[in-house]
């Protein structure tokens, strides 16, 4: 999983805007723009199944971040990779999604993305928001 400020998934490629950060200024009153690039690898045997797939905001002790309207900032999904024809038994098989997240407006502290599928945790980008006379990386 890829911090960046925009992503897409297209043809099972992934294309990024402005990644690779863990540190990104406080620019209030402007959002942040922020995208999560996400590679994952699905083993042979879960080809052709329904695996489900959460990634929530959440501040470096836990706590679920909110939006505007007070809802928690995260995104529910679902991979489904089909197997080709005679792919060799036990070949893991990419599957590529881009979450991009409009309006955040996010105040000076550690952050961290989580990544779970099927309720375990499988991925998390931790980041930092800093105060506007610091710069980003």
């Amino acid at each position: 999983m890829l911090l960046c400020d925009s992503a897409q998934s297209v043809g099972g490629k992934l294309y990024i805007l402005g990644g690779g950060w863990s540190q990104a200024p406080a620019v209030a009153p402007e959002a942040l723009p922020m995208g999560l690039a996400i590679r994952m690898l699905v083993p042979w045997d879960r080809t052709n199944e329904h695996i489900p797939v959460k990634i929530r905001l959440l501040t470096d002790r836990g706590i679920a971040v909110t939006d505007a309207a007070g809802a928690p900032v995260e995104a529910t999904t679902a991979l489904e990779v089909g197997r080709p024809p005679g792919l060799p038994r036990g070949t893991a098989l990419d599957a590529a999604l881009a979450l991009n997240f409009m309006g955040l407006t996010l105040e000076e502290g550690s952050y961290v993305w989580v990544l779970e599928a099927e309720d375990k945790t499988k991925a998390r980008a931790p980041f930092r928001v800093t105060g506007p006379n610091q710069g980003a990386t």
